[in-house]
């Protein structure tokens, strides 16, 4: 079986390690602010933004807000660092290499509870996008059908773990009524050779790789109004925020401009993040990435709240959750973790 380079586009399944020393955190907030320049006056300030994993078409609206000038426009030079699949996701932030990230509700609660102060100033992903997937003509019709079958996951952390764990508490299952199995991230191949009976994924990746590998699938989504789940956004430290927040602004605006222009325009944002990714231009790989953003879009699109809004009855509700399962290493206070202030 053939797999295509749109095979594992999210990179935000591995295990964060932000067990950081005091020193680490004064280091950070004694860096904060160095190696740009100010913004205001007319002049240009230098921001560099964290994108985990490799460049991908999943970063898009970044590539469109950078092809198309929103970030000249609004006064940044900025620069993205993809980080490597063994790379620590916080660690150049922290270190005060990068100025923002783009990271998952999840990620920054847990990076918290480790006090790493790091907050989420705008909500790029509106749902979080991870899935069950099973092949369509398995008996599991429903989540509540998942009881004591097997479930494949990369391994327990992460954005799938996590999604798998909100999926089994809202129909009322907890992991000793399944059999929950570490595979790495071979969750395409597993599925087709029946390894497992269901895999956990992200919406706009296993699903597509199985259907072009000739299995229909059905997918059950985690989001759920009992246990919601906050996923990527922008995050930048406190000492950043308070040192340059007008950049950050700035910086928020300009990427969710990207957004949106990502929504209404798909072909042209894959075209415009060829300069980007490198091979997206060649094969079929630019047909696959335009699959996978219209499977994005949807994650993309906003309810009746403004862009980049963080709901705090979310983040609540999220903290609640994950301290209950046990995925939290110390009490965290939402309303720390995110702010609304830095949207246009």
């Amino acid at each position: 079986m053939k797999l295509t380079n749109i095979q594992r586009v999210w990179g935000g399944a591995r295990r964060i390690a932000v067990a950081l020393p005091l020193a680490a955190l004064v280091l950070v907030t004694a860096l904060a602010g160095c190696g740009t320049s100010a913004s205001g006056n007319g002049t240009t300030a230098r921001l560099t933004v964290g994108l985990t994993y490799v460049p991908n078409i999943q970063f898009a609206p970044f590539y469109v807000a950078q092809a198309l000038g929103y970030y000249r426009d609004a006064g940044l030079d900025v620069t993205f660092h993809h980080h490597g699949a063994s790379e620590d996701e916080f660690g150049a932030l922290v270190a005060g290499q990068e100025d923002a990230i783009f990271a998952g509700g999840d990620e920054i609660v847990g990076a918290r509870a480790h006090n790493v102060p790091i907050v989420d100033v705008a909500t790029v992903y509106t749902r979080y996008p991870v899935v069950a997937v099973v092949p369509a003509n398995s008996p599991i019709q429903s989540a509540a059908d998942l009881r004591g079958h097997t479930i494949g996951v990369p391994g327990q952390y992460g954005a799938t773990y996590i999604g798998l764990l909100s999926l089994l508490s809202s129909v009322g299952l907890s992991q000793s009524d399944v059999k929950v199995q570490a595979i790495g991230y071979t969750q395409v191949s597993a599925l087709l050779t029946h390894k497992v009976d269901a895999v956990m994924g992200y919406a706009n990746n296993e699903p597509l790789l199985l259907q072009k590998a000739g299995m229909s699938v059905r997918t059950f989504d985690v989001n759920n109004a009992e246990h919601p789940l906050v996923s990527n956004g922008l995050a930048a430290m406190e000492s950043m925020l308070k040192a340059r927040g007008g950049d950050i602004k700035k910086l928020v605006a300009a990427t969710l401009k990207g957004v949106q222009y990502v929504l209404a325009h798909p072909q042209d944002a894959v075209n415009l993040s060829k300069s980007f990714v490198p091979g997206l231009d060649t094969g079929s790989n630019a047909t696959d990435a335009l699959a996978v953003l219209q499977a994005t879009l949807p994650y993309l699109q906003l309810d009746s709240t403004k862009a980049g809004y963080n709901d705090p009855a979310k983040w609540t509700g999220m903290v609640s959750f994950l301290r209950a399962q046990g995925q939290l290493a110390a009490p965290v206070d939402a309303s720390k973790a995110y702010s609304n202030d830095y949207l246009p």
